[in-house]
């Protein structure tokens, strides 16, 4: 492929995805990378964890515009520590634009091979913004659990998530909070999380209908 015809040459999302994550991996070591991240109203395209930072990944392919990515950019600012956008050749000119100062930008082109290259055009830096009422809202009802056993919390079995999630961040530094709960995210497995809610619930479940017998 020419240099001309690279320039030409129209990436999707799914040519840029592996890639992306392999380059990831050799730029910033150990990592765990989850797709398509619902948090809140929207859904995070990457969302890459490391022992102490928490990034949000949107992805802008050159068949991609701008169009949603005014809403999207306030979403992840509430709940990623830091945040990057990958830009398409086609949106190198005005992605700078787009995106507040504090957002890293990685552009990505096919290089004469037909391979994908990617370019640190700016460093993510700290989000000002983040919340972590909302940033705790990505974790399961299990890790929240895990996360009480290692502080030494009562397991609040009969409390709600959302009543854990603030108990967590009212007793928890987040100096601590947070490396642990990213480690908790680094083990997380898909495989097994059906059978471990299923569980968690049926001890509830048991909890609950023995509370009740003891009040009738």
């Amino acid at each position: 492929m020419s240099g001309d015809e690279a320039k030409k040459h129209i990436l999707y999302d799914k040519d840029i995805r592996e890639p992306l994550f392999f380059f990831l991996e050799e730029r910033y070591g150990k990592v765990r990378i989850l797709e398509e991240k619902r948090t809140g109203r929207a859904r995070a395209d990457v969302v890459m964890v490391t022992s102490d930072v928490l990034y949000g990944i949107e992805i802008k392919s050159d068949a991609d515009t701008y169009a949603r990515l005014g809403g999207q950019v306030k979403n992840y600012d509430q709940y990623y520590d830091r945040n990057i956008i990958v830009a398409g050749t086609s949106h190198v000119a005005h992605v700078k634009d787009h995106v507040p100062e504090w957002w890293g930008i990685i552009t990505v082109e096919p290089d004469e091979n037909g391979e994908v290259d990617f370019y640190i055009l700016r460093e993510p830096d700290r989000n000002p913004g983040v919340k972590g009422g909302r940033k705790i809202t990505i974790f399961w009802r299990t890790e929240l659990n895990h996360l009480l056993e290692k502080n030494r919390l009562p397991k609040y079995r009969e409390k709600s998530k959302k009543f854990v999630q603030d108990k967590l961040l009212e007793r928890v530094p987040g100096e601590i909070l947070w490396p642990q709960a990213y480690e908790e995210l680094f083990e997380r497995d898909y495989n097994t999380i059906a059978e471990e809610i299923e569980d968690f619930r049926r001890k509830r479940r048991k909890l609950s209908a023995r509370s009740n017998g003891q009040k009738g």
